[in-house]
């Protein structure tokens, strides 16, 4: 009778032993767990507010570029068109007609160079819109003829906030940058399709393209990828030498 009595009591001590220490493990689980998913998201935070904080202060640079463009540089050629004005009238008329395309030159750079400062001042693109703002940019590049683009888009109007409108310019900016510096491309097309829960944007060119097993490591893409995720947007590219170039965003807008 004895030892059955020890018996049972043995087994549930062994028992509460075995269920303290499987209680134990659990909690220490458990903390260890969230002490894993806290300090992933701290990093995760970390990042982001370094990226954040990264294209900030790209953008103040543009934005000074852009405001040294117009009121620098544009002001000067300004008043070196206006002195040109003044002289020409003390010419004679041979001389005048020479000088006529100088001035037409003049007065093209001048329009070039405020339609550029546009392009990089941040406030001036959070006005205009996404797509009007890719029209201009666009309208600049048609300028240079290296290349024709076509535009595709239904809707003027695209219901975003400014400043994730303000950063899928800015990759679509540095996309059409890095066809001009690197493709070889004659022909590139932008195409629009915005959809009530997203805004998918694809950029295509006809270039001499790359291998994928080869990407190179560049700034351009380096920044297109940091500016996509900052606003939980998809960012992918497909290429294939010698027939071209893809690049693809998505904008989820119930992310935004």
């Amino acid at each position: 009778m004895e030892e059955n009595k020890l018996i049972i009591i043995f087994t549930v001590t062994l028992l509460i032993i075995v269920l303290t220490m499987i209680f134990v493990y659990v909690i220490f689980i458990r903390k260890k767990t969230t002490l894993l998913i806290a300090q992933k998201e701290k990093d995760m935070h970390f990042e982001k507010e370094l990226a954040t904080s990264q294209v900030e202060m790209k953008e103040q640079t543009l934005n000074y570029i852009g405001q040294e463009l117009h009121d620098d540089l544009g002001q000067k050629l300004s008043v070196v068109r206006l002195r040109q004005n003044q002289l020409v009238t003390k010419l004679k008329d041979k001389e005048k007609e020479e000088l006529s395309e100088l001035n037409e030159l003049l007065g093209e750079c001048i329009q070039d160079i405020r339609n550029l400062s546009k392009t990089l001042i941040t406030e001036q693109i959070i006005h205009f819109g996404l797509v009007e703002s890719i029209e201009r940019e666009i309208q600049r590049i048609k300028k240079l003829r290296l290349l024709k683009i076509e535009f595709i888009t239904q809707k003027h109007d695209i219901d975003i906030s400014p400043k994730h409108g303000l950063i899928l310019f800015r990759i679509i900016q540095e996309s059409i940058n890095n066809i001009l510096k690197h493709s070889g491309a004659k022909n590139v097309a932008i195409q629009l399709d915005d959809s009530f829960q997203e805004l998918k944007i694809t950029i295509s060119d006809n270039g001499k393209g790359f291998s994928m097993n080869s990407t190179k490591d560049g700034s351009g893409l380096k920044n297109m990828e940091l500016r996509a995720k900052l606003i939980h947007a998809e960012f992918s590219i497909q290429s294939i030498l010698q027939e071209g170039t893809k690049t693809s965003i998505i904008y989820h807008k119930n992310l935004s």
